[in-house]
């Protein structure tokens, strides 16, 4: 299976590498991405590219072919691990992510995800793509191990390249709710702050300017639908439940993002410290509430929606 490429440069883009670049935008790895280069399947600007370290600067146009490499069987170990299925045909499926649940293996990791858990009650039925970690069977886009809420799973190659085009397109919508730790001074807002790796954590993300290291552009809208007072569950802090919605998918970027303005999320220790502690929820209060999307082969518009798991409705009880 193949992705035809066409992309161009936007203002908000300085250099970057062109692997990294096709990864990000493709939601491929970038091991994936860098195989076809090498091929010689990748140009720029109408002349071929085989160096996947090129750096792309300003008024470029890529075009070109990135192929895609089908899972082979018995890289991973099924596990009967339970899923909840929002909905399902012979093309994707709908699940609702429960928190705790790692969405695929790494490195260090092989067992106990979501991934283990698709190939024991589905097997070879699910779309597949290799890379450095192992293989991502099925898996369109991802959430944090403690963010819950929906995902689309895709069962052939066909549906998952559909996908991952509206992923890039920004036509696949996403919505989420958070409850964010203070009052936010407007009712409505945008965020638009770069995102990298953090300079000293790597295992964190951070606001980082675009001219240093590999930040990435970066905007989310937030709407307050409910502020409470302060509240002893949140050591004595008034909060505010938010509905939010992305322009761009970066790494843990609602969180980041909700830090950076000094309301992190409650809950959440890792982008706000001990501040965001409370004994009534053991993660942070993120759900994927509403998922938007055209169905890859009926051309059907999508549309799904998940109650807040119950944790997460302890907290707001809580403040009420």
């Amino acid at each position: 299976m193949e992705i035809n490429l066409v992309f161009s440069s936007t203002p908000e883009r300085l250099t970057e590498r062109l692997d990294v670049f096709l990864s990000q935008e493709t939601n491929q790895t970038r091991s994936l991405v860098q195989r076809s280069i090498r091929k010689g399947l990748i140009q720029v600007n109408s002349k071929i590219i085989t160096k996947t370290g090129f750096l792309l600067e300003s008024d470029f146009l890529i075009g070109g072919i990135l192929e895609l490499v089908p899972i082979s069987s018995g890289q991973l170990k099924p596990e009967e691990i339970p899923i909840e299925i929002v909905y399902e045909d012979e093309h994707l499926l709908v699940i609702n992510k429960s928190a705790g649940l790692i969405v695929h293996p790494t490195q260090s990791l092989r067992e106990g995800t979501l991934v283990n858990a698709l190939l024991f009650r589905y097997q070879s039925g699910l779309s597949g793509i290799a890379n450095n970690d192992g293989f991502r069977p099925g898996i369109v886009h991802r959430l944090d191990k403690d963010t819950s809420g929906l995902m689309i799973i895709a069962k052939t190659n066909e549906a998952h390249l559909s996908l991952s085009k509206q992923l890039a397109d920004r036509s696949l919508k996403r919505v989420y709710y958070a409850l964010a730790l203070g009052r936010l001074q407007e009712n409505t807002g945008t965020i638009e702050a770069p995102i990298g790796r953090h300079p000293s954590d790597r295992k964190k993300m951070a606001v980082i300017q675009l001219d240093k290291g590999r930040a990435r552009f970066a905007k989310t809208h937030w709407e307050i639908l409910e502020e409470y007072e302060p509240s002893p569950s949140l050591k004595g802090q008034s909060s505010s439940l938010v509905k939010v919605s992305l322009d761009t998918g970066r790494t843990h970027q609602i969180r980041v993002h909700f830090e950076f303005i000094n309301h992190p999320l409650a809950g959440d220790p890792i982008y706000g410290g001990k501040r965001t502690e409370t004994k009534l929820i053991h993660r942070q209060c993120l759900h994927a509430k509403e998922i938007r999307f055209i169905h890859p082969i009926s051309d059907q518009g999508m549309y799904f929606q998940s109650e807040l798991p119950e944790d997460f409705k302890r907290v707001l009880k809580s403040l009420i």
